[in-house]
Formats: structure tokens, C-alpha cells, sequence
């Protein structure tokens, strides 16, 4: 798993990246055809990589193997997986170990006792979309499948830490914090083991503890609180980092952490009990050549552009890899992350439906295990543009958002709303963000004027003028290149100007406290959407598929400098 510090000093890891056996199976036969021992025929690919981008396998959408043989020395061993679009099988030797369902979150699976010598690690990966399917087939992004992230092998030996979360609460003045860590432990032997477990916060030991742990025990344990004093603040552009460091007898972790604070009060958002407005913009995890499988060079060219617009925010539809966030929190920007539900393809069925809703659940739920660390993460997203005039939808907000409030630690909780003027949701939120495209599908740009007073009149009656409002979509599409001497749409002038008239208007109304531009690039949409997709890719970008700017990008960047000015 690709990170931007190491992780480990004393556990053994070893990546999985590179070349594996690949064959995809239309009919479903596999597990029933000897696949999971031994693929009958198969081509080379590289992993992380999606299987749309080998030849005639574009629109592929079904089932496929993966098939790589490595070599150990021995013991527990645990694979981790960044990201399987999207349903899971993985055997090792032929035999089944595990499963998961979603695409976008990472999930571990351990083997004990695995003898020394070569074995053999199978993948089955399965795309199919049906109706308890997350996301829908209605979805405004590619459908991709296969192995999207990396893949590695870690050896455990004694008490071994899986995971951690570190908890902390800043004094009113924000210069010192009171802290403790829970931890995820595990036995990876098959006998009572004691260990001593020492944490230490860059170089101070802040915290030990003496536990004893049956044979393969798991077992969550919590440590005192300590206290940190002079602390530095993580704060956009600047992003103060510590290193927390887990060590027991014969395992250890490395975690990175910040200190912040992050609120919504009297109409504002604070952030370490500063105002501030939401420069931001909308990003897909996606390239033409790569798909979600997004080569790290090119996350630090995102987030290099990303800074370069004077933007202090990005939101994504789904959980993105560790390594661009890890590229946000040394960077200072904010990060909105959600699920993948994209509400136009859930109808009031589905959203009810309880397989979708333990499957969503089950989302946030590896969403607040595997990214709660990130202090870039300052939004917690629901859900985007479900159809939230409905029971179903109230009911899903709900459960989410209680689950959120109770779990996601110091974060805003929020969704993105696609019906305010009817929304009945708005209650399961921090504050109140809008997907409104006036310019684009509906009206022309002077229908903001009218959409800005209907809608505070609205949340005025709603008892809910504490709420910050955020436009979380707005935007329109131009092609690359296209330039014409008339101002219509599909032109870059087009867009250039749409997208500075709406960030004056919604910088100078008090209600409004920031927006996210959709988007930020090009990318390949779902070819089901029924929508006008010119090339057959969402052209909101303020740069194309390959990062080459349009007209907007520089205004974009020009006109979050002067708001970005005004702030200081």
C-alpha cells in the first residue's frame, strides 16, 4: 500500500504489485471450474489496474480472476487490499480466506500458520451491477473492475497492532490537547503471548501497556489519556504533522496525525476557531489511461494543480487512496470524502432496501476505520443527490448520520442535496450543501439571484438559519479547445464566465460559506447515464482528461486568489 512515510520498521511487508495471471469468466464458472486452484488459460497485467483498459475489454462488466504466486517464509501472514471493484473473493491455495463488497475502501484479510515456501494468491473480482448493487448503474462515473489499488502481504509475528485510532480534545485556546489511542490488537500465534506496548508522539513515550492475549485473539484495548502541550495546529497551508509510533516486543506501527479543530457555529464553519470559507473543487480519483487505478505521480501532479488554483478543499464521491490524502495532509487542503452513493440511480425501493443499507452502513463504517487518522478529512459526506424528499431517504439520513455524529470523531457531517427547495433531510447535517446547475440544465445565470432569496426565505422557515450554506455542484461543461466569437454553451469562454459569475454571487451573499466547482477534470462517464455526454465523458472539468487547463482554470485560480486574499 502506497504511503508518503513508512509505516512499518519491524513487520515484514511485501508488495504484491506488478504482474498477474488475468482471465475473465462472462459465464461465472470459475468457482466451480478449478479457478481458485489454477487459472486454465490467462494473459499478463499489472496490478493496480483495471481491466477496461486491456484490449476489448472496455465495457467487460462481470466477473474475473487474478492469479499471483510469491514466495514466504512463513507464519500469519495478512494481504491487504487498497481497493477490489467491486465484490471480492481472495484464496490462498486454493481455498477461500475472505470477501468484500465495495469498491473504494480498503480491507485486510489474515491467514495463520501459512508454511514457508511458494503459494499461490487468487483474486476474484466482480463488477456486475444489479439492484442491490452500490453504486447503481445510473451513476455519473465509469463503471471500471478489477484490482484498483495495491495489494502486499505483511508477515505477523507475537501481538501485532491492526489498527489504531487516536483520540484527542483541544483546550478552548487550542495549545494543548488531551489524548489517548485505542488499538486494534491480535495474536498471531497460536499460544498465550505478553507484550509490553510502548506509543510514543514524535519522541516522547506518551503512553505503555502490558497486555496478554490468547492464541489468535483479537482484541480492542484502550490507553490512558495523555496530555500534549504546545501544540502545533494542522491549518490550511499549514499543515503541522506528528509522528505517533506503536511498537510492542515483536510488531509495530507507524501512524501521522494533526491537531484540529473543526466546527459549525452560528451560520459559520470554523476551523481552529477561525472563520473560513470553502475554496474548493470536485475531483474524480480517474484518467483515461488508468481509470481509479491512479499512478501516485500523477496524484501529486493533482494536488500540485489543485494548490496552484489557491483552492483549500476537495471533495470525492468515494474513499480515495491514502496516498493522496496523505498528499493533502502535508499540503494543508481539506477533504470532503463519502460513499458512493449517487442518488439519481437509488430509487425509494432501493433506498429502503436493508441489504443496501447494512452494505452502506458497512462503507461508512471502513471508512471511519481505515481514513479516521487523516486530518485533512474535515467533512464526512452521507450521500450525494438521493431523492431526499422521500421517508426512505429521511430514514437512510438518519441512520448515517447518528452513526457519523457518534463515530467520525471531529469532522463535519454533511450530504449534497439535488432537491432543496423539497428536502426533508436537512435536519442530518452540519451544514446545508447544494447541487443546483442554473447555466447549465436549468434557467440561465441570473436564476441564481432568484434560487438564493427562495432558498433562504426557505431555510429560514426551516429554523435552520444557523447553518452555514454550501454549493457543493455547480458548473457546465465545455470541450477542450472549443472557442468561438459567440458566448454559447459548450465554448470555453462559455463556462469561464458562468463559473465567475456564480463565485462572486455566492462569495458576496452572507449566507454562503464556500463551494466546491464541479469538477475539476474531465473523466470517463457511465455510458447508461442517459445525459448529454459529449465523447462519452462528464466535460465539466476546469482542465480535460489529461490535466490541460481550459479557459477556466485561470479564472477559477485568479478569483479564489482575491477571496483567498480578502481571508487574510
Amino acid at each position: 500500500m502506497g504511503r508518503t512515510y513508512q509505516k512499518h520498521k519491524l513487520r515484514k511487508s511485501i508488495s504484491l504489485d506488478g504482474a498477474w495471471k488475468f482471465m475473465t469468466d462472462p459465464e461465472k464458472i470459475g468457482e466451480n471450474s478449478g479457478y481458485t486452484a489454477a487459472l486454465p488459460s490467462a494473459q499478463t497485467v499489472f496490478v493496480p489496474g483495471l481491466w477496461n483498459h486491456e484490449p476489448g475489454l472496455l465495457e467487460y462488466e462481470g466477473a474475473a480472476w487474478y492469479e499471483k504466486d510469491f514466495y514466504t517464509d512463513g507464519g500469519t501472514l495478512r494481504f491487504h487490499f487498497g481497493a477490489v471493484m467491486t465484490d471480492a473473493s481472495i484464496y490462498l491455495d486454493g481455498d477461500l480466506i475472505g470477501g468484500h463488497y465495495g469498491g473504494f475502501c480498503e480491507f485486510d484479510i489474515i491467514a495463520p500458520e501459512v508454511s514457508e515456501g511458494e503459494h499461490r494468491l487468487t483474486v476474484r473480482a466482480d463488477n456486475t451491477i444489479d439492484s442491490r448493487s452500490v453504486p447503481q448503474r445510473l451513476v455519473d462515473w465509469y463503471n471500471y473492475g478489477g484490482i484498483a489499488r495495491s495489494v502486499n502481504t505483511e508477515t505477523l509475528n507475537g501481538i501485532c497492532v491492526l489498527s489504531d485510532r487516536f483520540e484527542y480534545t483541544l483546550s478552548d485556546d487550542l495549545t494543548s490537547a488531551r489524548a489517548y489511542l485505542c488499538l486494534e490488537l491480535y495474536n498471531a500465534k497460536n499460544v498465550d503471548v505478553s507484550s509490553r506496548i510502548e506509543i510514543m508522539l514524535e519522541s516522547e513515550t506518551v503512553a505503555v501497556l502490558d497486555v496478554t492475549l490468547g492464541g489468535g485473539e483479537t482484541r480492542a484495548v484502550i490507553t490512558d489519556e495523555f496530555v500534549i502541550e504546545n501544540v502545533r495546529l494542522w491549518d490550511i497551508g499549514s499543515p503541522e504533522l506528528y509522528m505517533l509510533y506503536i511498537k510492542t516486543e515483536t510488531d509495530d506501527l507507524a501512524e501521522r496525525v494533526g491537531f484540529r479543530k473543526i466546527c459549525v457555529e452560528n451560520g459559520q464553519i470554523l476551523l481552529n476557531n477561525k472563520p473560513i470559507e470553502i475554496r474548493g473543487v470536485n475531483r474524480h480519483d480517474d484518467h483515461p489511461d488508468w481509470g481509479f487505478a491512479f499512478p501516485e505521480k500523477l496524484m501529486k501532479r493533482d494536488v500540485d494543480l489543485i494548490k496552484d488554483l489557491n483552492c483549500n478543499a476537495v471533495r470525492a464521491h468515494y474513499p480515495n487512496s491514502h496516498t493522496f490524502l496523505d498528499l493533502l495532509d502535508e499540503n494543508g487542503i481539506m477533504f470532503w470524502s463519502e460513499i458512493p452513493i449517487w442518488g439519481n440511480g437509488f430509487s425509494e425501493e432501493t433506498l429502503a432496501d436493508p441489504v443496501i443499507l447494512e452494505r452502506t452502513l458497512e462503507m461508512h463504517r471502513e471508512m471511519v476505520k481505515y481514513y479516521y487518522n487523516h486530518p485533512a478529512i474535515t467533512v464526512w459526506g452521507l450521500h450525494n443527490e438521493i431523492l431526499s424528499a422521500s421517508d426512505a431517504a429521511y430514514n437512510m439520513s438518519k441512520l448515517f448520520y447518528t452513526y457519523l455524529k457518534e463515530n467520525g470523531g471531529n469532522r463535519i457531517v454533511t450530504f449534497a442535496s439535488s432537491r432543496p427547495m423539497i428536502d426533508r433531510c436537512f435536519e442530518f447535517c452540519d451544514m446545508i450543501c447544494i447541487n443546483m446547475y442554473y447555466g447549465w440544465y436549468d434557467g440561465d445565470k441570473n436564476s441564481w439571484n432568484k434560487f438564493l432569496e427562495e432558498f433562504r426565505e426557505r431555510r429560514d422557515r426551516l429554523g435552520m438559519s444557523h447553518k452555514p450554506v454550501i454549493f457543493s455542484e455547480f458548473g457546465c461543461a465545455a470541450l477542450y479547445g472549443h472557442h468561438t466569437f459567440d458566448n454559447i454553451k459548450w465554448t470555453e469562454e462559455y463556462q469561464s464566465e458562468l463559473l465567475e459569475y456564480c463565485l462572486k454571487l455566492f462569495h458576496s451573499d452572507p449566507m454562503v460559506h464556500g463551494f466546491y466547482i464541479w469538477q475539476f477534470c474531465d473523466m470517463r462517464t457511465s455510458p447508461e447515464l442517459g445525459l448529454n455526454r459529449a465523447r462519452g465523458f462528464n466535460n465539466k472539468g476546469i482542465l480535460n482528461e489529461y490535466r490541460k487547463p481550459k479557459a477556466a482554470y485561470r479564472t477559477v485560480k485568479e478569483t479564489y486568489k482575491k477571496f483567498m486574499q480578502e481571508q487574510l
